[in-house]
């Protein structure tokens, strides 16, 4: 099996992303936070700024985009633009989206579901980040100057 093609563990972490994606848009409350009104609208800031980072980071990807952690064929290591705030601007993105949202509407589901997707990404983008070092010699250069999230 090479490189490029998606492994069993590739699947484990796009099926219970998804899941979580599943629960995050469930109309269920646990509880509800009273949190200040400036406060709820701060989150939107982070909406607005995970919006503008992922958007960015899809364009830079254009035609390379996958779920799966396998690195896609012919791709090619971006180091600049998102990927020069984060090594993985998109999971990034996703979640300060999630958060900024869940704080909006001060859903404790909707932040519980957004650590639970932090935690998923943390070894997601791990075991991401051996293959591309395997593919890219120069990933690991890239890993020390900069950060996996923001």
């Amino acid at each position: 099996m090479s490189i490029n093609t998606p492994k069993y563990k590739d699947y484990i972490f796009v099926g219970v992303q998804l899941l979580l994606f599943a629960g995050y848009v469930v109309p269920f409350k646990l509880t509800t936070l009273n949190l200040p009104e400036w406060l709820r609208y701060s989150g939107l800031v982070l909406v607005v700024f995970g919006i503008i980072l992922g958007v960015t980071a899809l364009v830079q990807i254009n035609t390379k985009l996958s779920p799966f952690p396998t690195p896609v064929s012919n791709s090619k290591l971006l180091t600049n633009g998102a990927f020069g705030i984060a090594r993985h601007p998109i999971y990034t993105a996703l979640v300060l989206a999630g958060l900024g949202y869940a704080i909006h509407q001060e859903s404790v589901l909707k932040i519980l579901v957004t650590g639970l997707l932090l935690i998923l990404f943390y070894f997601k983008s791990k075991y991401e980040e051996h293959l591309l070092s395997q593919k890219f010699p120069e990933y690991k250069q890239y890993q020390m100057k900069t950060r996996r999230f923001l």
